[in-house]
């Protein structure tokens, strides 16, 4: 090995701890079939190669096979000074280090090569069509690894909608991102069709991050390598967050895994490790002061409903609901959209109105609402079970958010709020119950003859499912 590919080597190696050049060359060795020591050093070491197929036999169950030669391509494609102009079959000691280290831990434009071969093996440019499959074949990886490992965190693929429509949808959301250099953003059959060159993908890539999360994830989990070490970023650590509350109900929640991932990644950085379900229609019965009695002072909260014509949508709030006649919250808070499209919707800074919610009042509208304004809101859930709108004409006000549900005025199906991040002080930490945080609460369950047990009222603050996978 010449003197500049060798330091370009060792440049690529030092960027890795000991114990991650160490677990590199573990997982290396095993797939070319080397034994004996795992510190042979770089003359030795570059001798052995790693083939497709054993690539594909260490990855048979964690990765979906067409992510296998995704990777494969992405690894041949490191162009070693010196070597044939062609590309190798087998992969060499330096391309499979060089690869982690572009992957890992390179900007944009060390990763954009890889990319390009892992979207296309034809050099050149690849079109829309090419970038949807790869996008949603990075998806599906990622969501089938996490699940292989265990490392969903209490969420599973029964407990939450089917991911497929999920990693569509999260795949033209991303794909929505790709700008031409004049600009210009191709969408429908046009994208598909449109030629994208190596720079306009660069650009995606540093723009659109969940694209090197996703593969970060993907050849950690996927190849088992560096997947225990810490991490200096928390994108993979907090990619999914843990799941409480939802273990045992029989429940499969309106979120499916992807839109979990791109929702999760929108809350701010100190709630983005837990998610924990504090009402659900179906649990706790169609109504609107049990909704009320389950969510005020439990902190940040995501809502989510799904209208009788099957459109999902929600809304995230910053602060913890209170009933009150006012509008509260910050510009945290946002709209978004799970189905039939993925998005997520931010303030605008037009207004105020983040989020309202009032109940008993005479003068003053009584419901939950979020964005837009009294009677005609981004997001509506009136306090008369089961109706709502979503109005704008074109756009929300305050968060830019078009109609989201199918029709202005909609019925109600389904509805969850989650709480997320740790639960505040004052919702009872431990097992307390909303009665004994409420007196007044017990008071009047006792005055109607209910026993302080009464099912689906008395609910222990589910604290200690750590071991929910």
């Amino acid at each position: 090995m010449g003197n500049a590919e060798s330091n370009a080597y060792r440049n690529h190696l030092s960027r890795f701890l000991p114990e991650e050049q160490s677990d590199i060359d573990g997982v290396f060795d095993t797939l070319s079939g080397s034994s004996g020591s795992s510190g042979a050093k770089n003359g030795k070491a570059t001798k052995k190669t790693v083939t497709l197929a054993a690539l594909q036999a260490y990855t048979r169950e964690p990765l979906p096979e067409q992510m296998t030669v995704r990777l494969y391509n992405g690894m041949r494609s490191i162009d070693l000074t010196g070597k044939s102009s062609g590309l190798s079959e087998q992969i060499a000691k330096e391309q499979f280090v060089i690869f982690m280290s572009n992957v890992l831990k390179g900007n944009a434009d060390e990763k954009i090569t890889i990319i390009m071969r892992m979207i296309s093996k034809a050099e050149g440019p690849v079109k829309g069509k090419q970038i949807q499959e790869f996008t949603e074949d990075l998806i599906t990886s990622v969501v089938h690894v996490l699940s292989y490992r265990k490392e969903l965190k209490g969420w599973n693929l029964e407990n939450t909608r089917d991911s497929a429509s999920g990693v569509k949808a999260l795949a033209s959301q991303l794909l929505s991102e790709l700008k031409l250099a004049d600009g210009t953003k191709p969408v429908g059959p046009q994208l598909m069709e449109t030629n994208f060159g190596q720079s306009v993908i660069e650009d995606w890539v540093y723009r659109v991050p969940q694209i090197s999360i996703f593969l970060n994830a993907v050849i950690r989990q996927g190849l088992h390598v560096l997947h225990s070490l810490p991490d200096q970023t928390k994108d993979i650590l907090n990619l999914v967050p843990s799941c409480k509350g939802i273990k045992g109900r029989g429940l499969a929640s309106l979120f499916d895994i992807p839109s979990i991932i791109y929702i999760n990644s929108h809350l701010p950085a100190e709630l983005q490790h837990k998610w924990q379900l504090l009402f659900s229609s179906r649990v706790h019965g169609e109504s609107f002061s049990q909704l009320c009695a389950h969510i005020v002072k439990k902190g940040p909260c995501i809502v989510i409903l799904k209208d009788l014509d099957g459109y999902i949508f929600g809304g995230f709030a910053s602060h913890s609901w209170e009933v009150k006649p006012q509008f509260q919250g910050d510009n945290r808070c946002f709209l978004f959209s799970v189905f039939p499209s993925l998005a997520v919707y931010m303030y605008t800074g037009y207004n105020d109105h983040y989020m309202y919610l009032n109940h008993g009042q005479q003068t003053m509208p009584n419901g939950l609402g979020m964005g837009g304004q009294h009677g005609y809101f981004g997001l509506w859930i009136d306090s008369d079970y089961g109706k709502g709108h979503s109005k704008a004409k074109p756009r929300c006000t305050t968060y830019n958010s078009p109609q989201l549900s199918a029709k202005e005025d909609f019925t109600l199906d389904v509805i969850e709020v989650w709480a997320v991040g740790d639960l505040p002080e004052s919702a009872g930490k431990g097992k307390k119950s909303i009665l004994d945080v409420d007196p007044e609460a017990q008071a009047f369950l006792e005055m109607a003859g209910k026993s302080r047990h009464s099912e689906g009222l008395r609910e222990p603050i589910e604290e200690d499912e750590d071991d929910d996978n």
